[in-house]
């Protein structure tokens, strides 16, 4: 309740401020993004099976939040658990995760495909582009899941149903001008930090990717996923995501036991700490090296060029 009040509480201090100044709006925007980071980060545990003992609360909490996330809960409850299952695992890669290729699948494409490639890994995409394709137009029709899905799917067009009625009482009420002028701000922001929380947890230099005979579940767990160390009030608002290698361990430890955990075990404590400051390198990174075993940026692709390891 209290990420609730806080998040819809700053949406009307928000409205109200639109008398005052559009720049005071959009400032506000970023605390009231940052509430919506925890809803989704409370609906992310709904779907672990982790926030309520009973399955019906988890699935009601977690249609709503996805509204307000604009992210389908039994459509991204499917593809996330798919991530879960085969993090770190070079033999099945494409749903719920970062495209990412290795350096020999790089060098085999072909230029156009090299270029496409460049362009999603650019850090502008990635963080504004990227984000905003993936929750306002992806996760509207998200046409890569199978016709099967028959929850997932419904799950798709029940939230696009609500988040239409939505629209439609916010329009009659005070103007889709006006709603959009506080929501667009809140949704293009905290979908931003959230496509950066996930990258840094696992896109960092010496994080694991082994093809599936090779692969092992709780080695791509502790090394494939990492520490993102953030300030007590930014730990609190991404509700502990940050501990993440705990998490991948087991999905089920609800957010607010991942520190008591960690804690509680030396082994856990080892994992790769990245800081904010740290983050900001780590999208640089854009190649897996499989022969040394690291993530490796363009710049490293050309000095192997020019030394010979790598073809032209």
């Amino acid at each position: 309740m209290i990420t609730l009040t806080g998040f819809f509480g700053l949406w009307a201090i928000m409205y109200f401020s639109l008398s005052v100044s559009y720049w005071l709006t959009l400032a506000l925007a970023i605390p009231t993004a940052a509430f919506l980071v925890r809803l989704f980060m409370i609906q992310h545990d709904c779907g672990h099976g982790s926030y309520f003992t009973s399955k019906k609360a988890r699935d009601a909490v977690g249609f709503v939040l996805g509204v307000l996330t604009l992210t389908p809960y039994h459509y991204w409850k499917k593809t996330h658990a798919y991530h879960h299952s085969h993090s770190g695992d070079l033999d099945f890669r494409g749903f719920g995760d970062i495209q990412t290729w290795t350096l020999k699948e790089y060098l085999s494409h072909s230029r156009y495909k090299r270029l496409s490639y460049r362009i999603y890994r650019n850090p502008i995409v990635l963080l504004s582009l990227g984000p905003a394709f993936h929750f306002f137009v992806k996760h509207r029709f998200p046409w890569d899941i199978p016709r099967s899905w028959r929850n997932a799917w419904l799950g798709v067009w029940y939230t696009n149903l609500t988040i239409a009625l939505i629209v439609l009482v916010m329009t009659y009420t005070m103007g889709l001008g006006t709603f959009l002028m506080v929501q667009i701000p809140i949704t293009l922001i905290s979908c931003s930090t959230g496509v950066w929380l996930f990258y840094v947890q696992h896109q960092f230099e010496e994080t694991y990717w082994h093809e599936h005979e090779n692969w092992n579940y709780f080695d791509a767990a502790l090394n494939g996923s990492s520490h993102l160390v953030l300030p007590r009030p930014l730990q609190w608002m991404t509700a502990n995501i940050g501990i993440h290698h705990v998490h991948h361990l087991n999905s089920q430890i609800p957010f607010y036991k991942l520190e008591e955990c960690m804690n509680s075990c030396k082994e856990l404590q080892q994992a790769t700490k990245i800081t904010i400051r740290d983050s900001w390198h780590l999208f640089r990174l854009t190649l897996w090296d499989e022969e040394n075993t690291r993530m490796i940026t363009f710049g490293d692709l050309r000095r192997l060029r020019r030394q010979g390891a790598a073809p032209a």
